[in-house]
């Protein structure tokens, strides 16, 4: 079994070393001393605990005192013979989070895995499901790597384009299950579909569910009007991704998007621009239909995973674009992906203002009450960022997609259960991921500051804090990411990542500049 992933050791008592090792373990027995736990299963903060972790497995987790007051040594878990130790005391441990919408990179971004991975890793992403990438050998490839832990990775579910390898286009029922039948064979854990043929999506998803698979679906407009959210929930959809055909679902005086007439869905900002118009075209809040929709929703248990954070530029784009890890955490041609383009997708700011940003705003908010209130009645909301677009950066764009989910009314206990247990059940994983759980995977956080004070601390560049002495600081980032029971230092992970793109800088003599200018 693996003991160290690439750089030296962790001290004794969780201290780092001069040369800030990226991780060790896992171990016979790891002890996490003293820590407050977060779990994600909705209980309140609890602490001290101790958390016993044997090789890659959750032992033990003991209550062994109470806040401010000195712990009786004799009432802790004891330390076996070449046992490790985190001392954690005033920190704060939850499960590894799940971003149920993980793109592996890309090539248009120049985004290899190494990069994302740590990006992920360093803010705490033990568990990522990517809809649809490089196709399925690669995804499964890494996959394989990560579950052996022969590289720095979350552990991954592989989720196939629908009809990626086909030879030509799926155009009928019986080769939309053949295909299906092939990636399960592959060992594929589900399908990122984008809609097709009402008939092709029913033998699709049908299929699909009898083997035992799961899947998600970008309702893209090119398909929506004949077959919506509701349409592929009654079929046996898993999870919809971002909020495409549900509008449409809540139609309730029309039947079709209201395109205007020299619309052209190839023209990216036709296509951006417009969607920022469809939810005021949907049911009004809490009115019959809308009702009636989110109960059949509800009944079918379906998942909603929304994405926020990838369209937040659309509502406000000198803040996406001017975020402060832009400056250290992006390489060069992400960064001129990101960029005005009539070719790259989600560049779409062709001409970008204050109308479109104010339609966006409004369609923020009536998303944000749908989503509220389904997870008000009960329903399953998880968290994925869809990063390496439209400004939004592996990882930081996960957290950015917590503190949405907290704007759209979730308590900071609903936020972090979305990023764990809620992600572990959307995968059906919960027996495995998801909360700090006796039996359980070590997948866990460990950061300095309690993210439900503040969730900004779970970035990788920290939250600005005045102290009492007027001192300006900065507090917070993951301290320690743990998969599979190996301990990973998160920050040297994220400076690992500042080198590359350091690096990347100079091979190219680039610097950052805003678009437009010289």
């Amino acid at each position: 079994m693996q003991k160290a992933i690439l750089f030296a050791l962790l001290l004794l008592g969780g201290a780092l070393s001069a040369q800030q090792p990226l991780s060790e373990g896992p171990f016979d027995q790891l002890i996490i001393r003293g820590a407050t736990l977060i779990n994600g299963n909705g209980a309140p903060p609890i602490g001290p605990v101790d958390i016993v972790i044997e090789k890659n497995r959750i032992a033990r987790v003991a209550n062994v005192g109470f806040p401010g007051v000195a712990i009786d040594p004799e009432n802790r878990p004891e330390l076996q013979a070449g046992g490790r130790e985190i001392e954690a005391a005033g920190m704060y441990v939850l499960p590894g989070f799940v971003d149920m919408h993980g793109h592996i990179g890309g090539r248009a971004q120049g985004a290899e895995p190494d990069y994302v991975f740590k990006l992920w890793m360093g803010h705490g992403i033990t568990t990522v499901r990517e809809p649809s990438g490089r196709g399925v050998d690669f995804t499964l490839d890494l996959k394989r790597k990560s579950a052996e832990n022969q590289i720095i990775a979350p552990r991954i579910l592989a989720y196939t384009g629908f009809g990626q390898g086909h030879d030509g286009p799926v155009s009928t029922p019986e080769q939309a299950r053949e295909w299906v039948r092939e990636n399960a064979g592959k060992g594929a854990d589900g399908i990122k579909f984008f809609g097709a043929e009402p008939a092709i999506m029913q033998a699709a998803l049908e299929e699909n569910k009898r083997l035992g698979l799961r899947s998600a679906c970008h309702h893209a407009q090119l398909a929506v009007a004949r077959w919506n959210v509701l349409h592929s929930a009654r079929a046996g959809l898993t999870s919809m991704e971002h909020w495409y055909g549900l509008p449409e679902a809540l139609f309730a005086d029309r039947t079709l998007q209201d395109y205007p007439l020299d619309y052209n869905y190839a023209n990216e900002q036709h296509r951006f621009e417009e969607a920022g118009k469809l939810w005021a075209q949907a049911a009004p809040p809490y009115s019959d239909h809308w009702n009636a929709v989110m109960e059949e929703l509800l009944a079918l248990d379906f998942t909603l995973d929304p994405t926020f954070n990838i369209y937040e530029a659309s509502r406000d784009l000198h803040r996406a674009r001017r975020a402060e890890w832009h400056e250290e955490y992006t390489l060069p041609s992400l960064w001129r992906f990101y960029a005005p383009s009539k070719v790259s997708h989600g560049s779409y700011w062709h001409y970008w203002g204050t109308e479109q940003e104010v339609a966006w705003k409004e369609n923020y908010r009536l998303w944000m009450t749908f989503v509220n209130e389904y997870k008000n009645r009960g329903g399953r909301v998880t968290a994925g960022s869809d990063s390496g677009f439209i400004y939004q950066l592996y990882g930081f764009g996960y957290i950015r997609e917590l503190e949405l989910l907290r704007e759209a009314g979730f308590h900071p206990l609903e936020v972090i259960r979305a990023a764990t247990l809620n992600g572990a059940e959307a995968l059906g994983m919960e027996g495995e991921i998801g909360s700090v759980e006796v039996g359980k995977l070590a997948d866990l956080v460990i950061i300095g500051e309690n993210p439900l004070e503040n969730l900004k601390v779970l970035y990788g560049t920290g939250a600005i804090k005045l102290t009492e002495a007027n001192e300006v600081v900065r507090v917070g980032g993951v301290k320690y990411t743990i998969k599979d029971g190996i301990v990973y230092d998160s920050k040297a992970l994220l400076e690992d990542v500042r080198n590359q793109v350091r690096q990347a800088k100079e091979s190219e003599g680039w610097e950052l500049k805003q678009p437009g200018k010289d």
